[in-house]
């Protein structure tokens, strides 16, 4: 085109450029995606590695085997040596079904609850003696009148100490054995591994009490002959320190029904009076 002095005007003419700008962006958005989704990936992998395989906590424990015998079967347990008596009655109430409140369960005496497996000195291969009945057992179990009638009789004779009855002073009245044992007064111990001697029976005569658990019997041994008493057919104990001699009981064992059942033993050492109770009768007692 021409201007008024006659030169020439050049007249530019502006071409759009198409934008690259804005793919550009999502682009980058895309890869910031992207590394966000490698990211939480690797985030997925790590928190992945950090849970537990479900591995049980016993695995890690230190066991110890044990053979559970009860009712004529055996058992065979694997358990943590840091168990407790109350622990290893749970166990055995799942393999055998008797409740933990209906077992007596022995090792070397009557195996304490509050203690642990290492505690009580429990080895690989121990033989542990269940002895109880399920509540079907004892349900069908009735206690005879005469027991009852017995139990009230002997709550009134409480009234006046036994071994002031003229019955027990003629014994008592022969004074401690010679062999005796040594008694603890306040004590409360484990019945001891060998038979409990040095003692006095009704008739004066000595006596000797062996705790056989395997067979759950009590050997009531004299100079003429051994009773072997199932320790279940044994209804009741009763004991009672001996005037002057706190340290020492007289001892009844109730075999039947009546007064004349009773085996009644004297100077029996006091620190194991409990133990004796709890071996015979357990920590659940029906009659």
């Amino acid at each position: 085109m021409a201007t008024q002095d006659g030169s020439e005007e050049v007249i530019m003419e502006t071409v759009d450029q198409p934008k690259v700008a804005e793919p550009l962006v999502e682009d980058a958005e895309k890869s910031d995606e992207g590394s966000t989704s490698h990211t939480d990936a690797g985030n997925a992998t790590t928190q992945d590695s950090s849970i537990s395989n479900g591995d049980d906590a016993d695995d890690q424990q230190e066991k110890v085997d044990v053979k559970i015998i009860w009712n004529k079967n055996k058992y065979d347990l694997k358990i943590p040596v840091d168990s407790t008596g109350a622990t290893l009655k749970e166990r055995i109430h799942s393999l055998t079904g008797l409740p933990p409140a209906m077992q007596k369960v022995m090792y070397k005496g009557l195996l304490p609850e509050d203690k642990t497996l290492r505690e009580i000195k429990i080895t690989n291969g121990a033989k542990i003696m269940v002895v109880g009945s399920t509540i079907n057992d004892v349900l069908a179990v009735n206690t005879p009148k005469e027991v009852v009638q017995q139990e009230v009789k002997a709550d009134e004779n409480k009234k006046e100490p036994l071994c002031r009855q003229k019955q027990h002073r003629k014994v008592l009245d022969k004074g401690k054995p010679d062999d005796i044992m040594t008694a603890i007064k306040g004590a409360k111990e484990r019945l001891p591994t060998v038979p409990l001697s040095g003692m006095f029976n009704k008739s004066g005569g000595k006596v000797r009490l062996t705790f056989k658990l395997e067979q759950d019997q009590l050997w009531i041994g004299t100079k003429e002959r051994t009773e072997k008493v199932p320790m279940g057919s044994i209804k009741n104990v009763l004991s009672e320190p001996i005037e002057g001699h706190d340290d020492y009981h007289m001892m009844a064992f109730q075999l039947g029904p009546t007064e004349a059942s009773q085996y009644w033993v004297y100077w029996v050492p006091a620190q194991f009076v409990d133990a004796i109770k709890d071996t015979i009768l357990g920590k659940w007692q029906y009659f």
